[in-house]
This record gives structure tokens, C-alpha cells and sequence, in this order.
């Protein structure tokens, strides 16, 4: 239990410290340029910072690290921004995922008869639910984590499923966030016709689709399977 212990308390300090306020769009834009100048100085200890933050973040189930990948975007572009935050979701969901296994045991005593329903029901489809948990972009990451932990979900199928289903989500976070740094950047005003802007539409619509897409596949597959 220390471990999970020690992460959840790192997380409620660095929460309270602050620090994440630095990510919030607004303020980036504000100091856009100043930012690039550092990135640009120290190319290789500004990505690693960055990834860090983020993978630390994650770790410890922070909320709001969708600003960190939206800044990400913003600095580094969606591609590299992506990237980036690829590698550091997969790191700090694993630090996540570790402790919560070892604060929840492998079966030292036997769980309440609910949990062994939920879980023999997770192992029945293990590959499937795994995939739906983490392509649901509304479900807090740190929770999903803790949540495919105590499901004792494979560690090879968690690793593969939070990486394809967070680098998909966080593309579009990404391209969020270089969308505001084209559209908002160098001190341009907020306007309608900037926020209306595609770079920053398009990937807020696949957003929204992807949020929607596991409830209409789930939906179509009940009908196709209820019998006529």
C-alpha cells in the first residue's frame, strides 16, 4: 500500500504547489515566445522536462493533465507533442498501475464476492473491456488505471491498450493545443472567428466523436447480437 500511498501524496503536493497553473493555454500564449527561446536553447532538457512533468503527473493521478498535453501541443506541435506525451502517459500509468497491483496483493486473501463477479467478468473479455476503458477520453486517466489494476488486467494488455488508446486521444489533445498556438499565438486577440477556426474545430470534433464511439459500437453490438 506505501507505494500507491506515496504517489497519491506526491500527487495532492504537486497539485497544491501550483506548479500545473504554469500549463494553463492562456498563460503559454502569454509567454509563447519566451518559452520557445528556452525550447529552442535547450532542445534535448526542455522535451525531457516536459515528458517528466507529464509522466510524474500521471503517476500520480493529478487532475487536469489534459493542460500539460495541451501545452505540449502548443510548444512542441502535434506530431512531437504527441510524441512526447505518448511516451510519458505509458511511463507514468505503468508507475500507476505497479503500485496500485502491489497495494491491492495478487491474491493474498479472497476479494468480497461483488469483486470476484467484476472480475471474472473482466477476464472473460479481457482484451475487449481493456480497449473500451481506454478509449473512453471522459473517464479520469488516473482512476481507469487504478481501476484495470485491481481488475488484474495482464500487464502486456495494459501497456498496448494504454498506448494505443491514449495516443489516440492525445493527437487530438495535441492538435488542440497547436491549434491555439497558430490561431492564438504572437499576441493575437481572442476572437470568434479565431476559436471558430478548423485547426482548432477539427480536432475538437474528433474529440467529441471519440468520446461517443464506444457507446455507439457497444449499442450496434447489443442489437446486432439481441435475438429477432
Amino acid at each position: 500500500m506505501l507505494p500507491l500511498l506515496l504517489l497519491l501524496a506526491g500527487g495532492a503536493a504537486l497539485f497544491a504547489s501550483g506548479a500545473l497553473d504554469r500549463f494553463e493555454p492562456h498563460r503559454l500564449l502569454a509567454e509563447e515566445g519566451h518559452l520557445r527561446a528556452g525550447i529552442a536553447a535547450n532542445p534535448v532538457t526542455s522535451r525531457l522536462a516536459f515528458a517528466g512533468l507529464l509522466a510524474l503527473a500521471i503517476a500520480t493521478g493529478v487532475p487536469g493533465t489534459i493542460l500539460l498535453v495541451l501545452g505540449g501541443g502548443l510548444l512542441f506541435g502535434a506530431v512531437e507533442g504527441t510524441a512526447l506525451s505518448s511516451v510519458a502517459l505509458v511511463l507514468g500509468s505503468l508507475a500507476l498501475y505497479l503500485a496500485s497491483r502491489y497495494a491491492f496483493g495478487a491474491g493474498r486473501k479472497d476479494p468480497p464476492l461483488l469483486a470476484q463477479r467484476l472480475r471474472k467478468g473482466f477476464a472473460a473479455h479481457p482484451v475487449t473491456y481493456t480497449l473500451a476503458l481506454r478509449f473512453v477520453p471522459v473517464v479520469p486517466l488516473g482512476a481507469m488505471t487504478v481501476a484495470l489494476a485491481w481488475l488484474r488486467c495482464p500487464l502486456w494488455l495494459f501497456i498496448g491498450a494504454t498506448w494505443l488508446g491514449g495516443t489516440v486521444s492525445l493527437f487530438v489533445e495535441s492538435s488542440v493545443g497547436a491549434g491555439l498556438g497558430e490561431t492564438l499565438g504572437d499576441g493575437k486577440a481572442v476572437s470568434a472567428a479565431n476559436l471558430l477556426d478548423g485547426r482548432i474545430l477539427v480536432p475538437l470534433a474528433a474529440f467529441a466523436i471519440l468520446t461517443i464511439l464506444p457507446l455507439a459500437a457497444r449499442t450496434l453490438v447489443t442489437r446486432l447480437r439481441r435475438p429477432r
